[in-house]
């Protein structure tokens, strides 16, 4: 198993940016693949940004194409989602997740998966 601690979020104006963490613990964790995801109130947790376990490749959801950047460091066990020219419409709570990289396939499926490790989240909120 692998527990997941987010950080970072807070927050912060309209065209701003953030860099928000997400730290492992627990078994490897290169044997996962790392995702964020997000959920706004009363809407439904939707993908946001994928990295493969070594880093190399990365998947993208739509609104965060071009702004938003995902990156691991596998010395630190952590997870960075980078976020710049915030929008109002990016205030959510984010989700870090893990899912063991045996036996997925890439790209990532962009859907929460049984077998997924969840983070508690860290609130993000953009004003105008």
């Amino acid at each position: 198993q692998v527990q997941l601690v987010e950080s970072g979020g807070k927050l912060v104006q309209a065209g701003g940016s953030l860099r928000l963490s997400c730290v492992a613990s627990g078994n490897n964790f290169q044997a996962y693949a790392m995702a964020w995801f997000r959920q706004a109130p009363g809407e439904q947790r939707t993908f946001v940004a994928a990295v493969e376990w070594s880093g190399t490749s990365t998947s993208y959801g739509a609104s965060a194409k071009g702004r938003f950047t995902i990156s691991r460091d596998n010395a630190k066990n952590t997870v960075y989602l980078q976020m710049n020219n915030l929008k109002p419409e990016d205030t959510a709570i984010y989700y870090c997740a893990a899912r063991p990289w045996e036996g997925m396939y890439w790209p990532y499926e962009p859907v929460a998966k049984a077998g997924d490790y969840w983070g508690q989240g860290t609130q993000v909120t953009v004003s105008s």
